[in-house]
Formats: C-alpha cells, sequence, structure tokens
C-alpha cells in the first residue's frame, strides 16, 4: 500500500508540473497574432498522418531516418509497456496486461526487447555522429554559447547527450527489472511466484537471466527489479518534464504544428489584409481605407507579437537538426543567414518575454506587467528584429527559395518569419539595399523592375532581324 501511495504521489507530481510548463508555452504561443488555419481539415489530417506520424520527410537522408525511427517506433511500443507499469503501480499488481493477453504480451515482449536493444545501438551511433565524427549541420553561430546580454537557450549539443544517454539509461532500467524478474520467478520468488506464473517471452533479458547475471540472492534479485522498475518509470516522469525545455519537445509539439502547417504552395506569399487597404487608398484618393481593430498593429513583424501564434508554434517545434541551415542557398554561399537561428531566435524572445513577465500593450509592443522581475524594463527595449536576436543583414541575404521548408521534417515555415520581419524592414523603416530602392521605383514607374517604360519592353527583339541576316552572310 505504501508503494502504491508513492507511486500515486510521484505520478501526480510528475503529470502537474508537465501541466504548468504546458500552460507557459501555450501562453507564449498566444502572444501571436490570430490565423485561421481550420479549413481543409481532411488535408490537415492527412499531411500530420504522414509528416509527423509516418515521418515522411525524414528519410530524405536515410542513414539518420533509419536509426531515428528504430528510437521513434521503440518509443511507440514501450509506451504500451508503460502503461502497464502505471497499471500496476496504482493497483498494485505485477504485469497485469500479461496476465490477460496471453500469445500477444508474448509478441509485445519480444518486439519490445529487441527495439530496445536497438535503441541502445542507435544512441551510439547518434552520440559518435555528434561527439567524433561532427556532423556539419550539427553546428553554427547559434549553436554556440551566447556572449551576449540575452539569456538563450543554445546547448544543443548538451540537450542531445542528455537526451541520449537518458534512453539509454531507459532502457538499461527496463532490461535489469526484466533480467532480475525472471531470475526471482526462476527460483519461485518473484511476484507471481514461480517461473511458469509469468507471462512474456524475453528473448534478450532471458540470455543475461540464464548467465544469472546479477548473483542468486533473491533480497538483491529483488532490490534491482524494484530499481529497475522505479527507475524506467521515474527516468520518463523526468524525460517527459525535461521536453519542454529541449529541442525533443517536437516530440509532442510536431503533431499540432504538421496539422496546422501551411497547404498552400510554398512559393505563395501572403499578403495582409491591411497592406491590400493601404495601396487601394494610394491608387484612389476617395477610398478610405476599412479599419480592422484586430488588425495587425503595423506592417510586418518587429518583434514576436507581430508573427502569427503559427510561427511562434513552429519555434516551439524546432528539432534544431540543422536541414534546414544546410539546404539554404545563402548560408551554403557563406552568406550570415541561418534559418535554425531565425526560429530559435522567436523561442528564444518568447522566453525572454516570459522570463521578465513582459505583456502586450495596445500597440502590441512587448512592456513589462505589474508583477515584473528586475531586468523587465531592459528586456522590454529588446526586439527580435535588431542587435540582440535578428539582424538586417540575415533577413536581406534570403532569396525566399523555400529550401528551408522543403527541407524541414516537422513542417516550419522560416521563409513567413523572414519575409514579415523584411516587410517591417522596407515598408515600416524604408530599410532596403540601394538597389532594391531603384527595382522599387522602377516597378512603380514602369510597371518593371528595369529603368526602361514598358512600351520599350520589346525593343531589344528590333534587331533580331539583322543579326540573323549578318549570321547567314557570314556562314
Amino acid at each position: 500500500m505504501i508503494s502504491q501511495i508513492l507511486f500515486l504521489l510521484v505520478t501526480a507530481a510528475a503529470a502537474g508540473l508537465f501541466a504548468f510548463q504546458l500552460r507557459k508555452v501555450r501562453q507564449n504561443i498566444q502572444l501571436g497574432r490570430p490565423l485561421d488555419r481550420s479549413d481543409q481539415p481532411g488535408e490537415r489530417w492527412k499531411t500530420m498522418a504522414l509528416v509527423a506520424f509516418g515521418q515522411q520527410k525524414m528519410f530524405k537522408r536515410f542513414t539518420p531516418a533509419f536509426l531515428h525511427a528504430i528510437v521513434y517506433v521503440s518509443f511507440l511500443v514501450i509506451n504500451i509497456e508503460v502503461l502497464e507499469i502505471v497499471i500496476d503501480g496504482i493497483f498494485g499488481s505485477h504485469r497485469i496486461l500479461g496476465q490477460f493477453s496471453g500469445p500477444l504480451y508474448d509478441v509485445l515482449m519480444v518486439v519490445n526487447e529487441w527495439l530496445a536493444l536497438l535503441v541502445i545501438v542507435a544512441c551510439v551511433i547518434f552520440m559518435i555522429r555528434r561527439n567524433i565524427l561532427k556532423v556539419k549541420r550539427f553546428d553554427g553561430v547559434e549553436m554556440e554559447e551566447s556572449k551576449g546580454t540575452i539569456t538563450r537557450r543554445n546547448y544543443s549539443h548538451l540537450d542531445a547527450n542528455i537526451i541520449l544517454v537518458t534512453e539509454i539509461v531507459l532502457m538499461a532500467a527496463l532490461f535489469a527489472f526484466n533480467v532480475a524478474d525472471i531470475q526471482l520467478h526462476a527460483l519461485g520468488a518473484g511476484a507471481l511466484q514461480s517461473i511458469d506464473n509469468l507471462p512474456g517471452t524475453f528473448p534478450v533479458s532471458s540470455i543475461f537471466a540464464d548467465m544469472q547475471l546479477f548473483g542468486t540472492n533473491p533480497h538483491t534479485l529483488h532490490l534491482i527489479e524494484r530499481i529497475g522498475w522505479w527507475g524506467h518509470i521515474v527516468g520518463i516522469f523526468l524525460f517527459l518534464n525535461y521536453l519542454p525545455i529541449s529541442k525533443h519537445f517536437h516530440i509532442i509539439m510536431a503533431f499540432p504544428n504538421t496539422y496546422f502547417s501551411k497547404l498552400e504552395p510554398k512559393g505563395e506569399l501572403d499578403s495582409p489584409k491591411n497592406i491590400h487597404e493601404e495601396v487601394k487608398a494610394a491608387f484612389d484618393f476617395n477610398y478610405q481605407p476599412v479599419e480592422d481593430p484586430n488588425g495587425p498593429k503595423r506592417f510586418g513583424a518587429k518583434d514576436i507579437t507581430d508573427l502569427t501564434w503559427k510561427s511562434l508554434m513552429d519555434a516551439y517545434t524546432c528539432t534544431e537538426c540543422g536541414r534546414c541551415t544546410s539546404v539554404c542557398p545563402a548560408n551554403t554561399t557563406g552568406k550570415k543567414l541561418s534559418p535554425r537561428k531565425i526560429v530559435m531566435d522567436v523561442r528564444d524572445r518568447m522566453e525572454e518575454a516570459s522570463k521578465y513577465k513582459l505583456v502586450p500593450n495596445e500597440e502590441g509592443l512587448l512592456v513589462p506587467s505589474d508583477d515584473s522581475i528586475e531586468g523587465a524594463a531592459e528586456a522590454a527595449q529588446h526586439t527580435l528584429l535588431g542587435e540582440h536576436y535578428i539582424t538586417n543583414e540575415e533577413l536581406l541575404a534570403c532569396t525566399t527559395c523555400n529550401a528551408c521548408t522543403e527541407a524541414c521534417p516537422v513542417n516550419i515555415d522560416q521563409v513567413t518569419i523572414i519575409t514579415e520581419m523584411r516587410r517591417y524592414l522596407i515598408m515600416e523603416e524604408s530599410s532596403m539595399p540601394e538597389e532594391w530602392g531603384i527595382m522599387t521605383q522602377n516597378i512603380e514607374n514602369n510597371g518593371a523592375p528595369w529603368a526602361m517604360p514598358a512600351a520599350d519592353r520589346f525593343n531589344w527583339a528590333m534587331d533580331i532581324d539583322k543579326i540573323e541576316s549578318n549570321e547567314k552572310v557570314s556562314e
């Protein structure tokens, strides 16, 4: 009974802390502007099934995809055993599913054990790739320790190693539980008395049990069996509560993020209603722009409150895998732009606002709240666009080719964030390279980006006949 009470207390504490963290994430995402993504539910379910559940985009790179698939499938299957552990913990039973599932439990345990072994192998290979082979896309300025005044979550390498070691420890605890349990039942000292009563087939654990890995003392075996059982479930609870401050939060966020992903063609750029109204007023002096009280407060995005909630959700879904940056033509040609950094900066700015309890005012600008902490006034002076986070140079380097959005395994839309911030630069601050200014003037005056009137558009073809006749003469 004491064990059951303790288990209930641990489970309630883990669930409560996780709910608290989810609430903070939800509040941060709600800082974004409204966006309707309730259309085409059938297509959205299909996208989520293929991209999030089916891991469709992962298989563009086979080796990491294969290793990731092992961990992912194992995560799904082992959750069934976690369900059994939770039921056993609450009701004081032992392998409750095995007592009612029969041969199905044998299959589950066989699959479970082989997958657990493969997970250990996959995690070791992942650690070798990251720490010894040093795969290039795992590096970048955004992955280095912060040297500025902003507290950034740039511990990606440490984060990855923590998760990989945790997964190995969880699997080891599971094997310790199974091995000790088999040995105890073989000695007739198990919770179900004899080995004949122990349900399940354990192809890996049985090997170590036959070797009497943990000796033959029932008290020692019982202690190891309990350490394995508690170690596995408590480790999962700790893992669950670590997720919201880890890049591995994508395990959860990938599903809503892919469901609400953009379904329009990637090259189709959004054109906000307030810009339409301004353009109409510019061409028709008698036109009165329609004011939308819930519309954006400015053209484009200067801070996270100017982005939509979907762009903010993207930031919490980022896996920091670097696929976006590795295919970015600007980055690969030495430009400062890194799509991964753009997304990570959005997340870091949200967490800065949360840490200092900043709230949006009527103009949509983040200001200290009544219960802000020390440093809030300085944090309120920061904005997503600027020296502390994303600079003009990064934004202007983007070609909007959408290579990053195509490569992202969880359908993050980096280009929308970049174009919104670039829109603010150009339309609110008139900040753009001189060449861009000439081009926009030409479009306004000539209807084309070139410095010539539209009537002269086909002048280039006037000499074609002369050129062709010269070529015939020369032949």
